[in-house]
């Protein structure tokens, strides 16, 4: 009991103890609290008294600044307020100016108003007195105003047609003087150049043979080889009593090729019916198309040619087969290609061109089909469906001048194809023809007035014109002989050129008895 009472106190006196120390600490812990409050509030002043400071100075720079903007806008203001002072001094004083020129317009028109009237009464007073004059000189001449003008514009036409052909010959003797000798050197230049030959071909291809015995094994039984013979190859086969030939006639140059190389097959191999004779054509007919695009290829090889359609180079090798007034197609076309390219190059223009165009302007005498065309019109049809240009197109249509000529090719075309075509040997046309084309000649200028005789010489290529001297003047001739000449270049088909001469002379005749 004694132990727990001491435990009691002893507890007690610990409680005591930890009570006083807890006062202690308190005070403690209040005095120092105050010391940093106190520290606290004197940093707080001093703080503040540094912000105070420094917006105070803010405050002095923004409102230094914003003084200085305001007097720079015054400034400002005040230059534009002086510029506005100057222009509204200026726009016064063209005002005044204006104002004064307005008055001596209105001056002006008044006074060019008065002169208007001035100016009609004395116009009304020309008109009347003219009228006066025109009534005095009718009743004197006996012709009325209409009559008269119509007189005088005849007597100038006279005058002018006659200064027209005086004139025209002046320009044409210039240009003789000057182009004459030139193109002569060229022409000649280019023909020299050129190798030329002379091929003929007729309607008829003639087949020989070893003996007269194929001829009956040709005709067959009843006439049944030869008869499918000419339905496989379109052509006529003539057998007579020609001895060793057959004759093979058609105006296709292609089928009668074929027609000799299907025949040639037939009696080398022997066997010859119907069947075999349609076999044999058919594989021939393949062969020569093949030769065509061969002949094409290395024709446009040999010249320098490259580009062109494969349809062109078709129609290129198709030319082998074909003739004109007896010329071979393909030897004329290679031979106008070489003088295009040889004149070109003398003119100074592009060769190439100019030989393609030459090789090219008779394409329209190959077509597949036959439409009602010209053959130069064809040609450049067929030129522009194939992708070529326009100048070479131009020159194909325009070589016998059915169309403009718009570039320098197209005369280069025109003249080489005439050469080709008139140089001697070239051409050969059927008696028939030749009589009827010469007869057209003479009757085309017998249809003009005033002339009297007309002579187609030297095989059509030169037309001798004579007229009456009482009827047709010195200058008229000259009128007259190009008007011939435009007619028949635009009436008919000739190869080469036509040199029309019309010749006027006054003959005195007399008798001595």
């Amino acid at each position: 009991m004694e132990t727990a009472i001491w435990i009691i106190i002893a507890i007690a006196a610990a409680i005591a103890g930890y009570v006083i120390a807890m006062n202690m600490s308190r005070k403690n812990a209040t005095s120092r609290a105050n010391v940093i409050i106190d520290e606290a509030n004197r940093e707080a002043e001093s703080i503040k008294e540094k912000r105070i400071l420094e917006a105070k100075k803010e405050e002095m720079k923004i409102i230094n600044d914003a003084e200085r903007a305001a007097n720079q806008k015054m400034q400002k203001l005040q230059n534009t307020e002086s510029r506005l002072k100057q222009r509204e001094m200026q726009l016064n004083q063209q005002h005044s100016e204006n104002q004064r020129r307005k008055n001596e317009l209105d001056n002006t028109k008044n006074n060019l108003d008065n002169r208007e009237s001035i100016l009609e009464s004395r116009s009304a007073e020309i008109e009347h007195r003219h009228r006066q004059v025109t009534e005095e000189l009718e009743r004197i001449s006996g012709l009325s105003a209409e009559e008269a003008k119509e007189k005088l514009v005849e007597s100038l036409k006279d005058e002018a047609k006659t200064a027209a052909a005086g004139y025209i010959n002046d320009i044409m003797d210039d240009a003789k003087m000057t182009a004459s000798k030139e193109a002569k050197r060229i022409v000649i230049q280019s023909i020299q150049r050129v190798a030329t030959e002379t091929a003929v071909e007729n309607s008829v291809t003639v087949f020989h043979i070893d003996n007269d015995e194929i001829k009956g094994r040709i005709i067959g039984r009843e006439g049944r080889n030869i008869r499918a013979l000419e339905a496989a190859t379109g052509i006529e086969i003539i057998v007579d009593d020609t001895p060793e030939a057959i004759v093979l006639s058609g105006f296709d140059p292609v089928r009668r090729e074929i027609a000799r190389l299907a025949l040639h097959q037939l009696v080398v191999d022997g066997r010859i019916h119907p069947a075999r004779i349609e076999e044999v054509v058919a594989k021939v007919r393949k062969q020569v198309e093949e030769e065509i695009i061969e002949t094409g290829k290395r024709t446009a090889i040999d010249l320098g040619i490259h580009g062109l359609h494969p349809e062109l180079i078709r129609m290129v090798g198709k030319m082998k087969y074909r003739s004109s007034y007896g010329q071979n197609l393909l030897q004329h076309s290679r031979e106008t290609a070489n003088l295009c390219a040889v004149m070109a190059s003398e003119l100074g223009l592009n060769p190439k061109k100019a030989r393609r165009a030459g090789l090219l302007h008779d394409i329209g005498k190959v077509p597949d089909d036959e439409p009602e065309l010209p053959h130069a019109i064809l040609g450049m049809k067929l030129a522009e469906k194939f992708k070529e240009k326009p100048d070479i197109c131009n020159a194909i249509g325009a070589h016998h001048d059915e169309v403009e000529q718009t570039s320098l090719l197209a005369p280069i075309v025109q003249v080489c194809d005439a050469i080709s075509g008139a140089r001697p040997g070239a051409r050969r046309e059927i008696v028939e023809a030749y009589i009827k084309r010469l007869n057209d000649l003479e009757q085309l200028a017998l249809s003009y007035p005033g002339v009297l005789k007309t002579y187609a010489i030297q095989a059509g290529r030169e037309l001798r014109v004579i007229v009456g001297a009482d009827k047709i003047t010195d200058e008229e001739t000259e009128k007259l002989s190009a008007e011939i000449a435009k007619k028949i270049q635009d009436e008919l088909t000739y190869p080469g050129q036509v040199k029309i001469t019309v010749i006027r002379e006054t003959r005195a005749v007399s008798f001595a008895k």
